[in-house]
């Protein structure tokens, strides 16, 4: 059987491991397709972007049998115009912008859910801008596109809305200026009609338990696959941990995966994968949908591994070819794994930061451990990219284990180990909040 070509944009070193085991990887090859640099740093081109990837592809010799990606704008949008030129399969580009595109999203979702917060547009332009009308404080705001929570700000007052505006106004056009080229190859509806992309939206906010639902949509058929616990740091609105399996009662997870099937197919998606964020709060038994991506999040492959004896891009994969992207349930070495968020949040200069060796070391010493650092040796945490409004990333830790206390010892045991240092100052333990 010959091998298929499988083209990732944005392929990293991270996530390579995990494509590999992949059912039915030994039949794949895959290439990498654009760096993450290209896709993330700076203000993104899409027509340079388009331009290079269609150099690479054009010059390839064999069958490019798929075109793939689990990154958010712009890699999400790539793939279904690159499939659409190259003759692999994707959801449509609409299906996409409808989930990116923040303001879109919701006017989406309130014409077959209820389970939503109140929303509106802000204007940007205006001189003295307030909150919508009906959108009450505490609130979030947020560019109609953003990597990461980049510029999304919770605000509790008429002054720190103002200047959460003011920071949003300044860098939007970043990931909004190409955005706008994406919106043009679209017949946008008139509810859409002169939004653009370079848009704020102020939601209220959100409260209770943060879960997510992983799924996909094959044939028309819409299947909720996987549902995680999404645990921030005590006091902070910055993810600890994701957790697999969701801790919810059974039938508050029947109710969202309920309401995902029904949000995804008024979005229209099809061959492709997605991950739904939410809030469950316990006090109201109240569901509110948090925002939609248009791709499986590649940040629980390894817990679905761990957990399910597969990784969740066997469903991106099988999708692009056409194959049953069905996972075992169950199946792994583990009852349950998180995937962990050792931050920092203050600004420094890092120290110590161990070497491939060192974290292999650990690794074999602390069994059912992965570890990916952020950060280089000695570099400053503002200036790395992607980061949220409030805290650096330094480590990705991922930890599979029988129970939540087992989990929690083996990321302890990671973080001791690391031993980093800040500027002749020594980082915190897991749960606290440094200033």
């Amino acid at each position: 059987m010959s091998e298929k070509n499988i083209f990732v944009i944005g392929l990293d070193d991270a996530n390579l491991p995990t494509l590999h085991n992949s059912p039915g990887a030994r039949e794949y090859r895959f290439h990498p397709l654009l760096t993450i640099e290209e896709l993330q740093v700076g203000e993104v081109s899409m027509t340079a972007l388009l331009e290079k990837a269609q150099e690479i592809l054009d010059a390839f010799e064999g069958s490019i049998d798929a075109i793939v990606g689990y990154w958010d704008f712009p890699v999400s949008t790539l793939v279904p115009i690159l499939s659409e030129r190259y003759g692999t399969r994707s959801t449509s580009l609409e299906s996409v912008v409808k989930c990116e595109h923040k303001y879109w999203s919701r006017l989406e979702q309130q014409k077959v859910v209820e389970e939503h917060p109140r929303f509106g547009r802000v204007d940007l332009e205006a001189g003295d801008p307030h909150p919508p009308e009906g959108v009450r404080f505490p609130m979030w705001l947020k560019p109609a596109l953003s990597y990461s929570s980049e510029l999304a700000f919770g605000v509790k007052n008429e002054d720190e809305f103002r200047a959460a505006v003011d920071e949003i106004r300044a860098g939007v056009g970043r990931v909004g200026r190409p955005f706008e080229y994406i919106l043009d190859q679209l017949d946008l509806p008139s509810e859409m009609e002169g939004v653009g992309s370079q848009v704020c939206l102020a939601e209220e906010a959100l409260s209770g338990i943060q879960v997510a639902v992983e799924g996909y949509v094959h044939q028309g058929e819409v299947t909720v696959y996987g549902a995680l616990d999404s645990i921030n740091y005590p006091g902070s609105s910055c993810f600890l941990r994701h957790q697999y399996p969701s801790t919810l009662p059974e039938p508050v997870v029947r109710r969202l995966r309920d309401v995902s099937e029904r949000v995804i197919r008024q979005i229209g998606m099809d061959s492709a994968t997605f991950s739904i964020e939410y809030f469950y709060d316990p006090r109201t038994d109240a569901i509110n949908l948090l925002e939609i991506n248009p791709r499986h999040s590649q940040s629980h492959a390894e817990l679905f591994e761990y957990v399910d004896g597969v990784p969740n891009h066997h469903c991106m994969l099988s999708l692009a070819l056409g194959k049953d992207p069905s996972l075992p349930d169950g199946a792994g070495p583990y009852k349950a794994a998180a995937k962990w968020y050792y931050r920092w949040f203050a600004d420094g200069v890092v120290h110590d930061v161990p070497s491939r060796e060192d974290l292999r070391r650990i690794e074999q010493e602390i069994p059912g451990v992965r570890i990916d650092m952020v950060p280089e040796e000695g570099q400053r945490l503002s200036r790395m990219p992607g980061q949220d409004s409030y805290s650096f990333e330094l480590a990705h830790i991922f930890t599979g284990g029988d129970s939540e206390e087992d989990l929690r010892e083996k990321y302890d045991r990671c973080v001791a180990a690391l031993k980093l240092t800040f500027d002749r100052t020594t980082p915190g333990s897991r749960d606290e909040k440094n200033s």
